[in-house]
C-alpha cells in the first residue's frame, strides 16, 4: 500500500474531505479507439442532461467550490479539474486526448464529478501527503507557467508539491515511458461514492491499460 496521508491542519478546517487512489503497473498508450467510444457516449449523456447554468448546484462540484472558498482560494479562477472538465464538455469544446490512463482519468471524473489527479509513481517518493500550499508556494503545470499553489489542497512527497485537484505538476505526469501509476479521487463531501468510483477506475485501467497489481484504499 502507499503511505499517504491527509495533513491534520487541512482535515481540521475541510473534516469532510476524502480520498480514493488506486495504484497499478500499466501499459500507456497513446490512443484507446473502444475507451474513446465510452467517452464519447458519456460526453452525449452530459451535453443532453446538463446545461452550463446547473454546474454549480452538482452537489460534488459545489462541495469543492465551497471547500476552496474555505481556504481563501476564489473557486473561479482555480477551478476544480471535474468543472473545467465538464465545462468545456458543455460549451461544446473537444476533450483533451491525452493517453490511455490520463483519457481514463477524465472520464471518471466526468462520471463522478469529482476531482482525479494520476502520477508517475517513480517521479515520486513516499511518503506522500495532502497538504495546504504554503505561502508563496508553486509548480511548473502541465502545459502551463508556474501555478500559485498556495492555500490549495496540494500532494507532496520529499521533493515537494507536485499535484492538486486544480492542476498537477510536470515533474509527475504520466508520459509513455510510465509503468506504474497512483490514481486518487478527491471527494470534499466524505466518502460515500468513493469506493464505486475507485471500482470504476480500476475496472478501466484493468480493461484499457493492461491493469495489473492493482491496489486501491480509502484516506480520511
Amino acid at each position: 500500500m502507499i503511505d499517504l496521508s491527509i495533513q491534520p491542519a487541512l482535515k481540521s478546517v475541510l473534516p469532510d474531505l476524502a480520498l480514493g487512489y488506486i495504484s497499478a503497473n500499466v501499459v500507456v498508450t497513446k490512443h484507446n479507439e473502444a475507451l474513446w467510444n465510452e467517452i464519447n457516449q458519456h460526453l452525449a449523456h452530459l451535453t443532453s442532461t446538463i446545461k452550463p447554468d446547473q454546474i454549480n448546484s452538482i452537489p460534488q462540484i459545489a462541495a469543492m467550490r465551497s471547500a476552496y472558498k474555505t481556504l481563501g482560494k476564489d473557486p473561479s479562477r482555480y477551478r476544480g479539474s471535474a468543472e473545467a472538465l465538464l465545462r468545456r464538455v458543455l460549451t461544446g469544446k473537444e476533450l483533451y486526448r491525452i493517453n490511455n490512463i490520463v483519457d481514463i482519468n477524465n472520464l471518471v471524473s466526468l462520471e463522478s464529478f469529482s476531482p482525479l489527479g494520476s502520477y508517475d509513481l517513480e517521479k515520486v517518493t513516499p511518503p506522500i501527503e495532502l497538504r495546504i500550499g504554503a505561502v508563496g508556494e508553486t509548480y511548473k503545470g502541465i502545459g502551463k507557467d508556474e501555478i500559485n499553489i498556495e492555500n490549495l489542497p496540494v500532494f507532496a512527497d520529499v521533493q515537494g508539491p507536485f499535484g492538486s485537484p486544480t492542476s498537477d505538476s510536470e515533474r509527475a505526469m504520466v508520459r509513455q515511458e510510465t509503468r506504474k501509476i497512483l490514481m486518487v479521487v478527491f471527494s470534499f463531501a466524505g466518502r460515500e461514492g468513493l469506493e464505486r468510483w475507485m471500482a470504476r477506475a480500476s475496472d478501466l485501467l484493468s480493461k484499457y491499460g493492461e491493469g495489473q497489481g492493482i491496489e486501491s484504499s480509502v484516506v480520511i
